[in-house]
């Protein structure tokens, strides 16, 4: 069996976990510093944030340089030394590759940018997504970027625009241009030759686009929710500068080159149009694994069922599941920040079919902290604030000592602000506690390496009221039921299965069994196994 199938990996910001010199930036020998803290969790792997040279306009999602590490983390020999001791440890590493787009100040911009003198014809003239203005100068169709207004730059060195998804500074590569597909294909190859064990790959719903720059379509006027409205670019659907149906036979290309290399994974990230784009393709298609972002941006125990009913319906595709990145609002901030909701929440992720990704601070019970405008360090915050804040609050620094200055992460000034409630969270707090949210979360995780069900098997939804959320997973012969009361009052749950259950000791809250059925109270788990 793949080792990524049911494995649990663990997400690393690399700028906010640990410091090393006192800059106040996460850095390589930092996290070397902390990786038996890591190996302690009991996970299987640790996913890293970009790593690569980067000016930092989306901090490191916009590379510069893909064949090196970013000077604030280290060096490549810092690179293959925690690569090493990863690997002694029995810990894979992934890395997170952008390949869809690039910094503008990556040399293979340049080279498409200025080519040659005469500017009649060049080796990288189409690496990159360009078209002419209009005749009266403005965009070339209706492309909305996601972080605000069109989707395009104007370049007079070229008298064209560029197409970039995201920030102006983030040009799309041009996929269908044979020299930029294998030069991205390389960068694959490069550092799996390393050594690395996967890839996460960024908007892997984007790699492709529509050469005959075709607008995409509105979002019906009766389909427009709160989501729709929170950015002018989710009122199109996303249909023609990305999600492609050709993107689908593209992601398994890109399968087979990480496969030429023995015991590798690759899984990607995919932001909308999910069938579409290849989210849920089956065994042998497409990538490894992927996610998109219904659990990210789940509310309440109706997104997350309805989410788990999408998946069964793809019985053959192999998920990620996470309820938290370095994107989103923290889980405990996210379903109400009461008593037992950080234990519930890493119950049911560790509980789900698939791969499961913990981001860093999850294993804690961190919450979102809340910054001022001056502290921001995101381009999407500062658009949308005061009603959005950006992504930085659940990228703070990792707290592990609140007895010590800025909570262990660094002797200098932090990059971002600590979070106020985190000190009495942080790590060496925990530690002492055998009822803390990290000691929970060591059990779960390694309940989850001991039982085959809760990595590899399958998953069947139960009929259950919610805020219940209620399924069997079921492996090699053995059953596991599995019963968590999202809300916040008692519930009760009746089910023929509990009369042959035997309860196990993973849950979480008050349950009490009784012959008519199980009483859960708020934010409880409960487990059985027939």
């Amino acid at each position: 069996m793949a080792w990524w199938k049911g494995a649990s990996i663990y997400q690393v910001y690399i700028r906010s976990f640990c410091d090393s010199n006192g800059d106040g930036q996460g850095d390589l020998p930092g996290l070397l510093s902390k990786l038996d803290y890591i190996a302690a969790l009991d996970v299987d792997a640790i996913w890293l944030s970009p790593l690569h040279p980067s000016p930092n306009r989306d901090w490191g999602y916009d590379v510069s340089d893909y064949a090196g590490v970013q000077h604030d983390y280290g060096t490549l020999e810092d690179f293959q030394a925690l690569l090493d001791a990863a690997h002694r440890c029995g810990l894979k590493i992934i890395l997170d590759e952008v390949l869809a787009h690039t910094s503008d100040e990556h040399a293979w911009f340049a080279a498409s940018r200025d080519g040659d003198a005469d500017k009649r014809d060049w080796p990288k003239k189409d690496w990159y997504v360009w078209a002419d203005p209009k005749d009266d100068g403005t965009v070339p169709n209706n492309w909305l970027s996601v972080f605000g207004g069109p989707a395009w730059a104007y370049q007079p060195a070229r008298r064209q625009y560029y197409h970039h998804k995201f920030l102006r500074q983030q040009p799309k590569l041009n996929w269908q241009n044979g020299g930029a597909r294998e030069a991205a294909l390389a960068v694959l190859d490069t550092w799996l030759k390393r050594g690395v064990d996967g890839f996460r790959l960024d908007v892997a719903n984007a790699f492709l686009h529509d050469a005959s720059l075709t607008d995409n379509p509105p979002v019906p006027a009766a389909e427009r929710d709160a989501y729709a409205w929170s950015a002018a670019a989710n009122l199109q659907r996303h249909l023609h500068d990305s999600n492609l149906e050709e993107n689908k036979p593209l992601l398994s290309v890109v399968r087979r080159r990480v496969e030429a290399f023995d015991d590798r994974f690759v899984f990607g990230e995919f932001s909308e149009e999910f069938e579409r784009s290849g989210c849920y393709l089956q065994p042998e298609k497409g990538l490894h694994a992927g996610y998109n972002f219904a659990l990210l941006h789940a509310g309440d125990a109706a997104a997350i069922r309805a989410h788990l009913e999408k998946l069964a319906a793809h019985p053959d595709h192999w998920p990620c599941v996470s309820f938290s990145n370095h994107d989103v609002l923290r889980t405990v901030s996210r379903f109400g920040d009461e008593p037992g909701t950080a234990k519930l929440y890493l119950a049911l992720l560790l509980a789900l079919r698939g791969t499961v990704l913990m981001y860093q601070g999850e294993e804690l019970g961190l919450p979102e902290v809340d910054l001022q405008r001056h502290e921001l360090r995101d381009p999407v915050g500062d658009l949308y604030y005061p009603l959005f804040k950006g992504r930085v609050g659940c990228r703070t620094p990792m707290p592990w000592d609140g007895g010590k200055p800025n909570l262990g992460f660094t002797s200098g000034t932090p990059w971002l602000p600590l979070g106020p409630a985190h000190a009495a969270l942080s790590v060496a707090a925990q530690e002492l506690d055998p009822d803390s949210t990290l000691a929970y979360a060591r059990a779960l995780l390694a309940a989850r390496r001991a039982n085959p069900a809760l990595r590899l098997g399958t998953q069947t939804l139960l009929d259950a009221k919610l805020p219940l959320i209620a399924f069997t997973r079921e492996h090699a012969g053995e059953t596991l039921l599995c019963v968590f009361n999202l809300g916040s009052e008692t519930i009760y749950f009746a089910d023929p299965l509990l009369a042959k259950a035997k309860p196990l000791d993973w849950g979480c809250g008050h349950a009490t069994v009784s012959p008519d059925g199980l009483s859960l109270g708020p934010r409880a788990a409960w487990f059985g196994r027939f």
